[in-house]
């Protein structure tokens, strides 16, 4: 076997237009390789890779592969050797038939960037055909009366081989009275012609059976032989003649099935039977008697099967006219198929890419090439997508086109497009196909996650249980995939008195909020931290959001008394003169609770006293005055119980004892004991010393219980601002709950500078305590003198 390349002599010049992103290119000349049919599948041709100058890594990197139209695979490219193999065994006749030369076209596309080659492959013609005759035996009549040179024409042999294989003599066996004309019937065919040497006579030899052989021109040559019967007829000497020797009609490829094609016409001058003519096919090919039919009395010819212009573009038949006594005529029509416009365009895809990745720059999406089946208009072609795609059809040469991105795709727009291409050829009427393909957009992290809120505020019940859940932030993310795996996390805070990882935690999933201990608001009322919200891609990106948290005051705080002390070693006693009138000022109970809001409204009441009727206390302000005026037989000593409650719920509260000693006047030396019966004259000195010990005493507790106090709010104050530097706003606290008068028998007049902390207007916590301007009570009765 004979395996070359083939390059043609002289260059041809094509001008083409190269449209593929400005660096697609064609190679200008066409490769040409040689193979004889038949030859085994795996035959090396050529290497690739040499005939393209390119390198085998460079070869393969560029993506290179064999397309064609036949779409049969009957060549193979070696990504490892760069080596052209035959892939198939190739049968000459069934691919080409009778064309010569027979040339299979295929392309050589390189992807990357994209180049096509086109290259051919031209099958050579080896002696596998001999000739065969349809007929192993041909009958022939002749008449006796038939001169010396008459001609008779025989059956044609086919054989299918080409150029020097074909078809080239024809002999027949040795007798003395025929021998074989060839006749050249044109367009490359010949005929035997059977001619008479001498005149026959019947009575001497009435039939003869002769060899026929068809010989090609291969070498060896091959042959192929049928019988030739000729019968001796008497004499009828006027052969059939038809008007004309040759028709030529033109039919469209769509032409029904049953029309008419042509009416060919013969006469013949002799009378009877032998006058009577009948018409029929000489040697028709199966394909012609599957196609056409004949009447044997008109000579119509009509169609009987469909005529395909893809498949057959003409046809040449041969009808014979015989009459009643053996002769015959002949003549040729030749039918000449018309295209019409009945193959819609086919597009033959030969790379397809997908997912996209979102924001890349221009990208081929897809290469493929259209053919139609059709010639001439009918065989052009248009292509086109729907304008609104962000996507360009650009045509390349050999009906190749490429499908690019026109700008940048955004998967969190779009991020599946479904694209239909419509080609559409230029015939009468134009006939459509459309191709969609799906394109997937691939995701990129460009895409932050976005919280919900700006911020977050949180409510939280002071006293909480640990771990509590106490809120939830969210955050969203448009990427897709692990491009959109949020991470939950706690940022550092800018406070370093501010304990955020033993106060609060978050997960990292689901971005819920625990509370990791309990909180307390009189400590800590309000804080805020900042959380950030990470996804999983690469480079992974983030946002933050602030979180504020606010304690809520829970009534855990029982009214605490400033005055009188609860834990004083010695009873608070005050002194009440019996000339006092109805409403006298005996005491004011001062009482603060550390909560806030309505938690911290205090109340007062008297539970319990030794003349329930003698006094009575203000709800408001825990004033204690009389109720009526004393007289002689009221106890000199009285027992007070008050109890102070807040307005939280369930509602706290604190209790105080008070006692009150009946004088006379401030300025009397004692003051009769009425569990002891004595002289008043006896126990006068005695009283006078134990009232100004008391009084001395009552003065300097209070005193001291002020100022231990001031300075324990002072201090607590100091610790708080140094833990967080969070400061209360200042609010107002009902002046008539917490109002200190000096009415009554206290040793001087007190009022309270008070600072509250809390939220929403209603204060909570005395942050100091101190007194103003302090008056000292001044005797009135003279005791003094005495």
């Amino acid at each position: 076997m004979e395996f070359r390349l083939e390059r043609p002599v002289q260059k041809r010049q094509v001008l083409f237009l190269c449209v593929f992103l400005g660096a697609a290119w064609v190679g200008a000349e066409q490769l040409q390789y040689s193979v004889a049919e038949e030859t085994e599948r795996g035959t090396f041709l050529a290497n690739l890779a040499k005939d393209l100058g390119l390198g085998l890594e460079k070869l393969s990197a560029r993506g290179a592969r064999i397309v064609s139209d036949q779409n049969t695979g009957f060549l193979l490219l070696s990504t490892l050797t760069g080596d052209l193999i035959l892939n198939a065994k190739l049968d000459r006749e069934e691919l080409c038939g009778p064309t010569v030369p027979c040339v299979l076209m295929f392309q050589v596309l390189l992807e990357n960037p994209f180049q096509i080659h086109r290259a051919a492959l031209h099958v050579r013609d080896i002696n596998d055909n001999s000739p065969v005759f349809l007929d192993k035996e041909i009958p022939l009549k002749i008449s006796e009366s038939t001169t010396p040179g008459a001609k008779f024409l025989l059956e044609r042999a086919l054989d299918y081989d080409v150029g020097m294989n074909s078809l080239r003599n024809y002999t027949i066996s040795a007798n003395a009275y025929f021998h074989i004309h060839v006749h050249d019937g044109g367009e490359g065919t010949i005929f035997p012609e059977l001619v008479l040497d001498q005149m026959l006579d019947r009575e001497e030899t009435a039939e003869f059976t002769l060899v026929l052989t068809a010989l090609d021109g291969g070498s060896p040559p091959r042959s192929g032989t049928a019988l030739v019967r000729i019968l001796v007829l008497d004499i009828n000497d006027n052969s059939p003649e038809f008007a004309q020797p040759l028709y030529k009609v033109q039919s469209l490829e769509n032409t029904p099935v049953g029309s008419l094609v042509v009416a060919v016409s013969a006469r013949d001058l002799d009378t009877g039977s032998y006058g009577q003519i009948a018409y029929a096919f000489f040697y028709a090919t199966e394909r012609i008697l599957q196609t056409f039919q004949i009447n044997s009395t008109t000579g119509d010819l009509y169609l009987k099967g469909e005529l395909d212009y893809e498949a057959i573009q003409a046809y040449s038949i041969t009808i014979q006219a015989k009459d009643g006594g053996g002769l015959s005529g002949k003549c040729t029509v030749v039918v000449e198929v018309v295209d019409v416009n009945d193959n819609s365009p086919e597009l033959l895809m030969s790379s397809l890419t997908s997912p996209i990745a979102e924001n890349s720059p221009e990208t081929v999406v897809a290469v493929f090439r259209i053919r139609d089946k059709d010639s001439g208009n009918n065989g052009k072609t248009t292509c086109s997508i729907p304008h609104d795609l962000p996507f360009v059809l650009k045509p390349s040469v050999e009906n190749f086109y490429t499908l690019v991105t026109e700008t940048p795709l955004d998967r969190e727009s779009q991020a599946e497009y479904n694209i239909t291409i419509t080609v559409t050829d230029m015939g009468t009427p134009k006939l459509t196909t459309q191709h969609t393909i799906t394109v997937q957009v691939s995701d990129v992290n460009d895409n932050a996650p976005a919280f919900t809120q700006s911020s977050y505020t949180l409510f939280v019940q002071e006293n909480n249980s640990p771990a509590l859940h106490i809120g939830t932030i969210s955050a969203t993310d448009s990427d897709s995939g692990s491009n959109a795996h949020i991470t939950y996390s706690l940022l550092p805070t800018h406070d370093p008195q501010l304990p955020l990882s033993s106060l609060i935690s978050i997960n990292a999933d689901n971005g819920q909020l625990f509370a990791l201990r309990s909180l307390d608001y009189e400590t800590l009322q309000t804080f805020e931290f900042h959380v950030g919200a990470t996804d999983q891609g690469s480079p992974a990106l983030s946002s933050q959001s602030v979180v504020h948290v606010q304690v809520l005051d829970a009534n855990d705080n029982a009214p605490f008394m400033l005055y009188p002390l609860q834990n004083a070693s010695a009873p608070f006693t005050e002194l009440l003169p019996r000339a006092a009138e109805p409403g006298y000022l005996v005491t004011k109970v001062v009482a603060v609770d550390r909560d806030s809001g309505q938690n911290a409204w205090l109340s007062f009441q008297l539970l319990k006293a030794t003349e329930p009727g003698l006094f009575s206390v203000w709800a408001h302000n825990g004033e204690v005055r009389t109720s009526r005026l004393l007289s002689e037989r009221d106890a000199p000593k009285h027992r007070l119980l008050l109890l102070v409650k807040d307005n939280g719920d369930p509602p706290r509260s604190a209790s105080v004892t008070l006692h009150v000693l009946l004088v006379d006047g401030f300025s009397q030396p004692y003051l009769p004991l009425p569990e002891v019966a004595r002289d008043p004259a006896q126990d006068e000195d005695e009283l006078t010393l134990y009232l100004v010990i008391a009084l001395a005493s009552v003065s300097s507790l209070f005193l001291l219980s002020v100022l231990l106090f001031v300075g324990v709010r002072l201090c607590r104050r100091a610790r708080a601002s140094s833990m967080g530097g969070f400061s209360a706003p200042e609010g107002h606290f009902p002046g008539h709950l917490v109002d200190v008068s000096g009415t009554g028998t206290l040793s001087q007049n007190y009022q309270y500078e008070v600072c509250m902390t809390g939220g929403s207007g209603i204060t909570s916590e005395f942050n100091f305590l101190k007194p103003i301007a302090p008056n000292f009570l001044t005797e009135s009765t003279g005791r003094g003198a005495d």
